[in-house]
């Protein structure tokens, strides 16, 4: 895998997840108290230092077999997930995922919760809500960036392309205080869910013993396959005589 594929992969991945924890800050902050909703933000990424400090160390000591292996599966389970949403999501028997629909849900909620002081922060509710979805989301962020920067010995590499992607989503997001309803976030999980589990089954397969053919650039075929595979399976949804799309509860936004 070169460098340019990790940073591709790794920013893409790391777009979709910072939207989302973008989306969750901006309803805090517009709705509620934004000196709680950035103090939940720095909470939430204090927490997430303190797990990458806990990572790094636990990967780099892991073979590199068993690494493969294990980050093989757990891509491939991860990426699964991802692919049938998005499988769903295009075939229409899910809703597509609508940032500014979950933001509007945000905001009413948020609005009508009790406003709350416990220490320095003025409003609890805000705080916690920022906290969650910095620290769930981020962690998602930190699982793309250990489990391919890993894998790939660059750490390093994925980190910056994790950092682009965050400064990016978030530098939009302060031009225009509103949530990124335009990014085409439902493309690009339908991209990346074919990324990850085309790595999934690459890593995988060479953490079991595996030889690829063409080492590396086996994945110029793997890819286009699954990419196929699950604009097969869409097409095919698609002809369904009879389905109702879903809609996307705050639970499940992948």
């Amino acid at each position: 895998m070169t460098g340019g594929a990790l940073f591709l992969a790794v920013f893409l991945a790391c777009v979709v997840e910072a939207v989302e924890a973008v989306t969750i800050v901006l309803a805090a902050g517009t709705a509620r108290d934004w000196r709680s909703a950035l103090t939940g933000v720095a909470a939430g990424l204090l927490a997430l230092a303190v797990v990458v400090a806990a990572l790094g160390p636990a990967v780099s000591a892991i073979p590199l077999g068993s690494l493969r292996l294990v980050v093989g599966g757990l891509l491939l389970v991860f990426g699964l997930q991802w692919l049938r949403k998005a499988i769903l999501r295009a075939s229409g028997h899910k809703a597509l995922h609508d940032e500014e629909a979950i933001f509007q849900t945000q905001i009413a909620a948020a609005g009508t919760a009790a406003v709350q002081r416990r220490g320095v922060v003025r409003d609890w509710y805000a705080f916690t809500l920022s906290f969650k979805g910095v620290l769930l989301e981020g962690l998602e962020v930190v699982f793309i960036v250990v489990t391919f920067g890993g894998n790939q010995h660059n750490v390093p590499l994925a980190a910056i392309a994790a950092g682009a992607a965050t400064l990016l989503v978030t530098g939009a997001a302060v031009v225009v205080r509103a949530p990124l309803s335009r990014v085409p976030e439902n493309t690009m999980k339908f991209a990346v869910g074919v990324m990850l589990t085309s790595f999934g089954l690459f890593w995988g397969g060479e953490g079991a013993g595996a030889d690829w053919p063409w080492q590396d650039a086996s994945l110029l075929v793997i890819v286009p396959v699954v990419a196929l595979f699950a604009l097969g399976s869409a097409a095919v949804l698609r002809r369904a005589p009879e389905h109702s799309p879903q809609a996307v509860s705050e639970g499940e936004q992948l």
